[in-house]
């Protein structure tokens, strides 16, 4: 019978922590056993199924997704967004406020947080970010040079320099093309002090935000004259690169597609970027699946960011 009476001590504790919302030292002082025995009795009710934990995920969140993905591909995070339509500027919206919001609650004090430009998602992130009120990064590091058509050279400044008055941080702009017309005129940009100041700081980032692009560039990408030939893009394709991450291309399985092209790029290299912590990769779109895909499994990032279709077909769901 002493069972029974031990099941029902359990029954009773549970009780008044769970459902009279008593603190352990309260219940402690009521029943006259010692808080670590309260505290033991609480764990054993879990044990013996006289308390479950039931999760209801409210409308519009993804947490079986997002642990399929973690699990799937290994991530640190899963951030999934609620989206109605497949619409590339709805999935930009979603992704953007949601990416906004991660940050806003992660971002520690004295980050050095490093930003990619030239990408519509983070644009969109950063527009969705709210002024913070006490954790202060140190710097906002601009991870690909910005120059480029002058017709939208605001969006690539914009970003590194909004991100940097929001978080009260020093902005650390690449000033200089994103792809240059040859290894040789790369040379002379890097050998600039403001631009070497600035790639110097590459080691020392604690968060990297990115966008994740497929072969074909966006049209912001390719609008800003800092993206490859159609020539140039087959011969990546021939290659087997699938998709980018700060204009360093990858193939289906994430490994780097090097060469002469890659020599051209003035910004954070994929083996740079695997130094860093966390690696944020902001994007969604039947556009970048395989893009995305190629980063997870290749390990370029290990946070995501993505939208519920996307998601769904990262991991071979059906959400309709």
């Amino acid at each position: 019978m002493s069972r029974i009476y031990e099941l029902r001590l359990m029954t009773r504790v549970a009780q008044l922590y769970y459902a009279n919302r008593l603190k352990q030292s309260e219940i402690s002082t009521r029943l006259n056993i010692s808080q670590a025995t309260i505290s033991r009795l609480l764990k054993r009710a879990e044990q013996e199924g006289i308390v479950r934990v039931t999760i209801t995920p409210p409308r519009g969140t993804f947490p079986d997704l997002e642990q399929a993905l973690r699990d799937r591909y290994g991530l640190t995070e899963v951030v999934v967004a609620d989206c109605f339509q497949e619409a590339e500027d709805q999935i930009l919206r979603a992704i953007g406020e949601a990416a906004g919001h991660y940050f806003e609650s992660t971002i520690g004090d004295d980050e050095v947080i490093g930003l990619s430009s030239w990408s519509a998602s983070l644009l969109a992130m950063v527009e969705a970010i709210h002024p913070l009120k006490r954790a202060k990064a140190k710097k906002v590091v601009q991870l690909l040079g910005g120059i480029g058509n002058p017709v939208v050279q605001s969006h690539a400044t914009q970003l590194t320099t909004r991100l940097a008055a929001l978080t009260g941080a020093e902005p650390m702009l690449l000033s200089a093309q994103g792809v240059a017309a040859s290894a040789a005129a790369k040379l002379i940009m890097v050998g600039d002090a403001y631009v070497r100041a600035t790639m110097e700081q590459f080691r020392h980032i604690t968060v990297a935000l990115v966008g994740i692009g497929a072969l074909q560039p966006s049209l912001m990408l390719w609008n800003s004259g800092n993206s490859f030939s159609s020539d140039e893009l087959h011969d990546l394709e021939a290659r087997g690169a699938i998709g980018d991450v700060c204009l360093r291309f990858f193939d289906a399985a994430g490994r780097p597609v090097t060469g002469s092209l890659d020599e051209r790029v003035i910004g954070m290299s994929l083996a740079e970027l695997g130094k860093v912590p966390r690696v944020v990769g902001v994007a969604g779109g039947a556009r970048k699946l395989d893009a995305i895909r190629g980063a997870l499994l290749g390990r370029i990032v290990n946070v995501l960011i993505t939208d519920k279709f996307t998601a769904a077909r990262l991991t071979d769901q059906d959400i309709s």
